[in-house]
């Protein structure tokens, strides 16, 4: 049982170390959780800046529903970055449900995200908890484009493109191959899941501040479809990113084709291990700390109606730090007072676009909104 109100699970990962360390800026005391104390213990003394001045403790768990209901008990949140999500993420959703504690992770798999909506939605909301997958850079910060967008009336179509600077983590290569491999990417077409062509690949896409074209893919097709599923404002939503690295994005289609070629006869568990071990050669090692002179993001929104348009560029840096700030105040929010609204409900639904947005400006992370609108 949980002696503080924060959990962050996965913690000895570069993601979740990001968490730990922005949970020590707001002075909010936390469990770092994971399988190995050890690793934990060497992750939070050696990569958390000022974590000696941190309340914290660390806690070895088991992977299984009554283990971790047990852990989560006693505490108010759950912050939750061990994917890939589809094949961990049910027994930490059931075991926050069990405790009855808020959840949040950071995923873009858009399957976990339809199945944390179409079966633990209702549950959770009955339980008044809130379910908020996928609080993160590559996502969240383009929902708060979009939500600045739709401040305006008359918009119901949104073209969202994400491109961020740097390399992905170990654990984010791991995902990419797994879900490529175990799901298809959709996008929102009159408020229908609608499957992307999986032959499309790369698409050359105009970034706003560069005149280069930069490769763009539907990335399992990103959480933005699913969020704007059920919102009364949106009909149609489709969303598309890439690196701006050109050489690591042409390389990327090839990997990932290897690797379906390689593992498409076997059984579900091979096929992971075959994945997993591609993702090993793909990366292997922990990334750097972020530079925001070299790890920028660049959200920009299109915005479309009948009549009207939009369009909202953010510029920011240290994509992974986003995540890390955003899911920390996510869970300084919880602890004050109840989100906007509970069950499935994304960052900005639970917690207000403008809210989010002013933490990633007083934190350094974005700057100002670029936002042209067109009316009648």
């Amino acid at each position: 049982m949980s002696t503080k109100p924060v959990i962050v699970y996965g913690a000895s990962g570069y993601t979740g170390r990001l968490i730990c360390e922005y949970l020590r800026e707001f002075g909010i005391p936390f469990v770092a959780a994971g399988r190995s104390s050890a690793t934990l213990k060497t992750s939070m003394e050696s990569h958390v800046p000022g974590i000696e001045t941190a309340d914290y403790e660390i806690a070895e768990v088991a992977h299984d529903v009554e283990s971790l209901t047990e852990l989560f008990r006693g505490a108010s949140v759950v912050c939750n970055t061990v994917g890939p999500f589809s094949s961990y993420g049910p027994e930490v959703v059931r075991a926050c449900l069990a405790a009855g504690v808020h959840y949040l992770d950071t995923t873009g798999e858009q399957d976990w995200l339809i199945t944390c909506d179409e079966t633990y939605g209702a549950d959770f909301a009955a339980a008044g908890l809130l379910l908020s997958p996928g609080l993160a850079q590559m996502y969240t910060t383009g929902e708060i484009a979009a939500e600045l967008c739709l401040e305006y009336p008359g918009l119901d179509t949104l073209d969202i493109a994400v491109f961020w600077g740097g390399s992905p983590t170990i654990a984010s290569t791991r995902t990419i191959l797994v879900n490529a491999a175990t799901s298809r990417a959709h996008y929102l077409r009159q408020n229908a899941y609608t499957e992307f062509d999986p032959n499309q690949g790369l698409v050359p896409l105009v970034v706003p501040g560069q005149h280069e074209l930069a490769m763009s893919l539907p990335w399992g097709g990103t959480s933005h479809p699913v969020w704007y599923r059920n919102d009364p404002r949106v009909a149609n939503c489709k969303a598309q990113g890439g690196v701006f690295n050109a050489e690591l994005m042409n390389g990327v289609p090839l990997i990932v084709a290897q690797a379906l070629e390689a593992t498409k006869d076997m059984d579900p568990v091979a096929r992971d291990a075959a994945l997993t071990a591609t993702a090993a050669q793909v990366m292997n090692q922990m990334p750097p700390r972020e530079n925001p002179r070299l790890n920028k993001s660049l959200d920009s929104v299109h915005a479309s109606g009948p009549l009207a348009r939009a369009h909202c560029v953010i510029h920011g840096n240290q994509n992974y730090k986003q995540t890390g700030l955003m899911q920390a105040f996510a869970a300084s929010w919880l602890l004050q007072q109840p989100p906007k609204r509970v069950g499935f409900a994304s960052g900005c639904k639970a917690f207000g676009h403008r809210e989010l947005l002013g933490q990633l400006r007083a934190f350094g992370l974005v700057s100002a909104p670029v936002l042209t609108v067109q009316d009648n």
